[in-house]
């Protein structure tokens, strides 16, 4: 006999993916208007009990609350706020030991009702462990257990069957970026100490500054006003960076003398001619705590690139950074 054959429903990939877009987008709109309306107060209240805390924010949740959970105490650990994930499955066995005094927890559950969770209030509760919840039901045990309740408005799942988690992650995921910032700004979180927790990659290198790349010293081309044509060429072979800085008796930057200014000062002058009759007197020069992103930028910014800039700090040259040293770093 044969088997009748199958229904198959056909569908659009692209306009899916367009309602589940929107579905999130709904959710995120509902989240600000929420935030406009009342669940600032509680956010404010979970901003003031992290701050005030001596230990860290443990962060914990079950299911795909939990992998939020985990992408969350990351976001904070990276910003200042030292925190680290609980599995709350774990906990019972043995893991609640990581929860030291001064700690706060932070517990995601949208039901609030999650039976893992439970060992996880409890001691919270034993202990006065400050709990702050996330959830969408401001009734359940969580939200009556904690002292601070972050409760996300409902909005419709992007799944077309209403149970797969989609538009309810998105928004936990979203307003645990928005707690991690407000705390950064609170504590006046700043790209150098960001730097300090991202030294590696892209990231890492978009954060290094001139001065951790900048020749200093003996190895920055250097000649006095009164240097000779002569005299620079020496310079100029030995420091192999394309230019010179000249500077005055105070060794404060006055010009810069280049391949170029020579090559042209050649078809016209003597080699005992003075450089300060050649050189260009408005120099390109930055402080050392410029990033190094921003000293590219400059450099490529004007009608031509500049390939060496100089450094300088209370008005005196202190070091060159070349265009070769930032492409090196990964800065580009």
């Amino acid at each position: 006999m044969t088997p009748p054959p199958k229904l198959v429903r056909e569908t659009d990939p692209s306009a899916s993916a367009v309602r589940a877009v929107e579905a999130e987008i709904a959710g995120l709109r509902a989240l600000v208007e929420a935030l406009r309306d009342g669940l600032s107060d509680a956010l404010e209240e979970a901003v003031a009990t992290i701050t005030a805390a001596r230990g860290r924010v443990v962060v914990t949740g079950m299911g795909k609350s939990g992998h939020v959970a985990r992408k969350i105490a990351a976001t904070l650990a990276s910003t200042g706020t030292p925190a680290f994930f609980l599995h709350p499955a774990e906990a019972s066995h043995g893991d609640l030991g990581m929860v030291a005094d001064g700690d706060v927890l932070l517990a995601l559950s949208l039901s609030g009702e999650t039976p893992e969770l439970r060992d996880v209030i409890d001691y919270a509760k034993r202990f006065a462990v400050p709990l702050i919840a996330m959830t969408s039901e401001r009734g359940s045990a969580l939200a009556r257990a904690a002292e601070v309740a972050l409760v996300l408005p409902k909005a419709e799942e992007a799944c077309p069957i209403g149970l797969a988690p989609t538009t309810s992650t998105t928004m936990q995921m979203a307003f645990g970026d928005a707690l991690a910032i407000a705390l950064l700004e609170g504590r006046g979180f700043s790209a150098s100490r960001f730097r300090e927790f991202h030294p590696g990659g892209r990231l890492g290198a978009r954060l290094v500054t001139v001065g951790d790349l900048m020749l200093k010293g003996s190895d920055v081309p250097t000649l006095p006003e009164a240097a000779t044509l002569s005299e620079a060429i020496f310079e100029l072979t030995r420091g192999r960076c394309g230019g010179a800085a000249v500077v005055d008796d105070e060794e404060r930057l006055v010009g810069a003398f280049t391949d170029g200014d020579l090559r042209r000062a050649m078809g016209r002058a003597a080699i005992s001619a003075r450089v300060s009759d050649h050189m260009s007197r408005s120099p390109v020069w930055v402080e050392p705590g410029l990033l190094a992103a921003e000293a590219l930028r400059l450099m490529n910014d004007g009608p031509r690139p500049i390939m060496l800039v100089f450094v300088c700090e209370n008005d005196r040259l202190v070091g060159a950074v070349h265009m070769h040293d930032l492409l090196r770093a990964g800065v580009a």
